[in-house]
């Protein structure tokens, strides 16, 4: 059980269902780097399938950062896939050697089947910054240029396709910055930014969305740390966990909010960048995550077992018994 390679570091990851088949695409870095915190700039995405999001077969690197140079030449993160316009479509983030790695932008490949080749449209690059709306990276602000984890709905709205991101506004304390971005396109090769759908006021960042509608509600599955909550929800959680919430709203445009209390946390964290799949053995809603800290506080570095979820009155929460958790 668990998707666990043994040579390779895996955390985050996308899902994509079909005929049958769960397809799971994740980062991966070898082990053999040592230090687990090395893994963000040793990148690659894995594959690997399976029919009960439990046993797992794995089907090698499918895709890597540019071997020229290019603005996706340091790393390939975390996306997303749809199927459309005849094709599948790979959206995912990347960084450049040149820039340290410090300003993320979106990119789009494309292939015609699950399993690849997956060739980049033109240079690859979909999105870049744009500053009327998203903190550009200066010193003394954020980290790094907060553009990542494209998460891009396959069905249009109003005649076009619509992308979330993880990015942070220009204003407000530093905790408070974290917005899921949003970008428009009629096609999928041509992307306009707009103002974020949810502005923020809560986080730091939210990391890894995933954006889906369930019985007429939408949700907005996230992951954080503690250290980035605003001081206003550390005081009113008790410090904070570090983990998978979500948001939700009545349209994916928002306006959002976070749902109360957080889904799956813990300090330090256990689980991380968790998503919400339907389970196919149960037929449920579930969580699956990656598992971060182990019980010697060591990066584990794979992927768990679908924990199952309880919607009620249009919110989740995990359906298992406290020892379980």
């Amino acid at each position: 059980m668990t998707l666990h390679i043994s040579d390779k570091f895996i955390w985050d990851f996308w899902h994509y269902e079909e005929a049958g088949q769960q397809h799971l695409y994740f980062l991966q870095a070898d082990r053999a780097i040592g230090n687990p915190d090395l893994r963000h700039w040793n990148v690659s995405v894995g594959h690997a399938v399976s029919t009960d999001l439990r046993q797992w077969t794995p089907l090698g690197t499918v895709f890597r950062p540019s071997a020229e140079p290019a603005w996706d030449d340091y790393t390939t993160w975390t996306g997303s896939i749809i199927k459309a316009e005849g094709s599948y479509h790979l959206f995912y983030t990347g960084t450049s050697r040149a820039e340290n790695g410090m300003r993320q932008r979106i990119g789009h490949a494309v292939a015609d089947s699950l399993n690849g080749p997956w060739t980049r449209v033109g240079s690859g690059l979909a999105l870049d910054l744009d500053e009327r709306f998203y903190e550009e990276h200066a010193e003394g602000r954020w980290h790094d240029r907060a553009l990542r984890d494209p998460w891009v709905l396959p069905e249009k709205i109003d005649g076009m396709y619509h992308m979330f991101f993880t990015a942070r506004r220009n204003d407000g304390p530093k905790y408070e910055r974290g917005v899921i971005g949003h970008a428009v396109s009629a096609d999928l090769v041509n992307w306009e930014a707009t103002a974020p759908v949810y502005e923020g006021g809560h986080y730091g960042q939210l990391e890894v969305p995933q954006i889906f509608e369930r019985d007429g509600r939408w949700y907005c599955v996230f992951c954080n740390v503690a250290p980035h909550w605003s001081e206003a929800m550390r005081a009113a959680h008790d410090g904070g966990v570090s983990g998978t919430h979500y948001l939700v709203a009545d349209n994916p445009l928002g306006p959002w909010q976070p749902a109360p209390g957080f889904l799956d946390g813990d300090t330090p964290c256990r689980r991380y960048a968790g998503k919400i799949l339907r389970d196919p053995v149960t037929g449920r809603d579930s969580l699956l995550a990656f598992e971060d800290s182990g019980a010697d506080g060591q990066f584990v570095g794979r992927i768990g077992d679908p924990i199952p979820l309880r919607l009620e009155n249009g919110l989740y929460q995990l359906d298992v018994s406290p020892a379980e958790k």
